[in-house]
């Protein structure tokens, strides 16, 4: 099988079927539009919806066949650390992939371009201490790769990206690409996602590199408040068909496959974020009332974003980011505890302090 050889961008859509494609994208557009409005409602999406972010973690790195729970990630963030060793390295691919994440979030926020620079440092960080840190992490790569059996000829690859010496070239197109502002900006993020897959830059680490540019797109481009949009969720629920729709860019030249695929993606995915979303504003305002009920504290607000940034939380942790003292800290956990709102998953042991879950917000997750 021979390297491919992707298509320069934009596209010539002359030839495309939109009677099928303009309904497609009105749908998306008017979902994602309904998701837009309810984070616009909360004040720090991205510190609010920090959980959402860690599962849409776990579920990208599923798709590479990494597998843990939100529960088990939460955990290992209280030191509940798993016995298995490759349990460990999973949590950890999932960390990376948060850091990556919010790292980006932090360049873009600066004002920084969105450019090969920053693909390839979100692709170091995703590599960091974990499998494929030995693959020359955050580095173009300057050697043949394929997609199929390891251990088998390139012959009997299912997918070979092109060559290394054509990476420069195509990275570049891409990114000139992702600066034009004449697109349809849910397209631009299909086409921006697809090519970069078949592009394949990274010897390892290409998906995840790649989802994660989903909602920093989208956000760059100002079709959503906060880069919080979670989309892994649809594409491991139908990873077959995911794969098959970029494989038929490759194979057939079939770019309108992906972009129904994607545009049903993003419409379905954002009808479920934000019904998730409205789940978690209904449950932060039940406990608003509660908590400032039983406290008769100033730092009720504090005290909620602490529990809806950590569902999973040391006593220690739990008092130092709520701003309070040690003694009304001690006093509001107690009350917490006896209300059932707060459950103790480990209990202090000498100098350990107690490992509290909001159990809540976990059967939301």
């Amino acid at each position: 099988m021979e390297p491919y050889i992707p298509d320069q961008l934009p596209l010539d859509m002359t030839t495309w079927n939109w009677q099928i494609l303009v309904p497609l994208i009105g749908l998306a557009n008017r979902k994602l539009a309904y998701y837009d409005g309810i984070l616009s409602s909360i004040i720090n999406p991205s510190l609010f919806l920090s959980p959402l972010e860690t599962k849409e973690a776990i579920l990208s790195s599923k798709i590479e066949g990494t597998i843990t729970t939100i529960d088990e990630v939460l955990k290992y963030e209280v030191n509940l650390i798993p016995e298995s060793v490759s349990k460990q390295q999973d949590i950890k691919e999932v960390l990376n992939y948060r850091t990556a994440m919010r790292n980006a979030i932090g360049w873009i926020e600066r004002q920084l371009p969105l450019n090969n620079a920053l693909i390839c440092n979100i692709q170091k960080e995703l590599m960091t201490g974990v499998r494929g840190a030995n693959k020359s992490p955050g580095q173009i790569r300057k050697e043949q790769n394929w997609i199929g059996n390891p251990r088998a000829f390139i012959e009997l690859a299912s997918y070979v990206p092109p060559e290394p010496l054509s990476l420069s070239e195509h990275m570049s197109n891409l990114i000139d690409y992702m600066q034009l502002d004449d697109q349809e900006p849910i397209l631009q993020t299909a086409i921006m996602h697809a090519q970069f897959e078949l592009i394949h830059p990274f010897l390892d680490g290409n998906g995840r590199t790649g989802r994660i540019l989903i909602p920093l797109f989208l956000w760059h481009k100002k079709i959503i408040k906060a880069p919080v949009f979670y989309i892994s969720e649809y594409l491991e629920a139908n990873r077959d068909q995911y794969y098959d729709s970029l494989r038929s860019i490759s194979q057939d030249n079939d770019w309108e496959a992906w972009l129904r695929f994607f545009l049903q993606a993003v419409a379905t995915q954002a009808e479920q974020n934000a019904l998730k979303v409205s789940q978690v504003l209904s449950l932060y305002q039940q406990m608003k009332l509660r908590i400032t009920a039983i406290s008769n504290s100033p730092h009720v607000i504090q005290i909620l974003d602490t529990m809806f940034a950590n569902p999973m939380i040391d006593s220690t942790s739990f008092i130092r980011q709520s701003g309070l003292n040690v003694q009304t800290g001690r006093r509001i956990l107690n009350k917490l505890k006896d209300e059932k709102i707060l459950s103790i998953l480990q209990p202090s042991a000498g100098n350990r302090p107690e490992i509290l879950m909001f159990k809540d917000l976990m059967d939301i997750l």
